[in-house]
């Protein structure tokens, strides 16, 4: 082989080398592992339980005419303070004004025929005396007078009946309030027990919610709770429960428990939303005391640890062994004596194949 030919054939070595080489080069995909895990917390906080509410007055009532007709006088407005006895609305009363002139009219028609049948009897009554009259006269005029009489009194009846549905056209307030929604206006035709107004009457401010049968039968009534609304921020009251279902309330599946709270603001309005804590605990004191579950302790040549995970940005985090000194097993896990505060993450699930230092990602 010439000198030429060796160095083409150098040269077509060189470049198939150089292109098997760039071939190679590959990137190494970085595998970060999921981990599970959980926040430190204290003994006991599975007792603590918060459920949502709503808050409303004791009492609330729903106004309403109890006679049909159109609204001619309406003084109820939204927000308005009203006293017991005092007039909101009131109806035209067209039909139960005549309804009660027709009564009136046939009153004195029955009294009338009350007054002849009355004078017919005495009549009767002297010439039978006398000899004159035989005794059925006289038993037909009483039985006439007594009939006159009865028809009478039904006729009383009536009218009274009649001027209490012209009262049945006025609204008076039933109690001491503030109007919570109204419903109707003036001029507006409404039939008996239409709903044109919502009352809220009550002094004290309660709360409704529904529980699960998981915990009913740990709430009992005179239990003291605390009560917490997210509109007003950083503001506590305490609560006491009135009231628990006997019986699960079939649109929820939940049972509903009523709640007085025990020292009421004005800023707590009907409709607010409210979180209500309870404490099913044993009254023992175990605020302080930190508590692991039992799986997520780890035991080496150096004592028990756990895998402590530090940082939290994108959901990852990288792991490190932290040693602890652990307490009793309890019901809850292992209490926690120290190397550990309430807050931290730790790894719950996998310990022996985990590294002090490895990158992870929460889940």
């Amino acid at each position: 082989m010439n000198n030429s030919n060796l160095f083409k054939a150098l040269f077509l070595i060189a470049v198939f080398s150089l292109s098997s080489c760039g071939g190679e080069k590959k990137t190494e995909e970085k595998i970060v592992r999921p981990v599970q895990y959980q926040e430190v917390g204290f003994l006991g906080g599975e007792k603590i339980r918060t459920f949502n509410g709503t808050a409303k007055t004791d009492k609330i009532i729903n106004l309403s005419f109890r006679n049909n007709g159109i609204i001619t006088e309406f003084n109820i407005r939204l927000g308005q303070e009203v006293k017991k006895g005092q007039l909101l609305a009131k109806l035209d009363n067209v039909q139960s004004r005549l309804a009660y002139q027709q009564a009136v009219s046939s009153l004195n028609s029955a009294a009338s025929q009350m007054n002849t049948a009355k004078l017919s009897l005495d009549r009767t009554r002297s010439l039978y005396e006398k000899g004159s009259a035989s005794l059925s006269d006289f038993e037909s005029a009483k039985n006439s007078y007594r009939t006159a009489l009865a028809s009478h009194e039904s006729q009383k009846r009536s009218v009274d009946i009649q001027q209490e549905q012209i009262r049945y056209g006025y609204l008076y307030a039933p109690e001491d309030g503030v109007i919570a929604s109204v419903s109707a206006e003036i001029d507006e035709n409404v039939t008996p027990g239409q709903n044109i107004a919502v009352l809220n009457a009550g002094t004290d401010m309660e709360i409704s919610l529904g529980l699960p049968e998981s915990v009913i039968n740990r709430v009992k009534q005179g239990m003291n709770v605390t009560i917490d609304f997210s509109s007003l921020a950083g503001k506590q009251f305490n609560g006491r429960v009135t009231e628990v279902a006997p019986a699960v309330d079939a649109s929820t599946s939940t049972y509903l428990v009523r709640i007085i709270v025990t020292d009421p603001s004005e800023e707590i309005k009907t409709g607010m939303a409210a979180n209500v804590t309870f404490d099913f605990g044993d009254g023992e004191s175990t605020a302080n005391t930190l508590v692991v579950p039992a799986k997520s302790v780890g035991e080496d040549g150096s004592g028990q640890f756990v895998f402590l995970i530090e940082g939290d940005e994108a959901g990852n985090g990288v792991v490190k062994k932290q040693y602890v000194d652990i307490g009793e097993l309890t019901s809850e896990g292992f209490e926690i004596k120290s190397g550990l505060s309430a807050g931290q993450k730790i790894a719950t699930a996998g310990l022996q194949t985990l590294l002090d230092g490895q990158e992870v990602r929460l889940q």
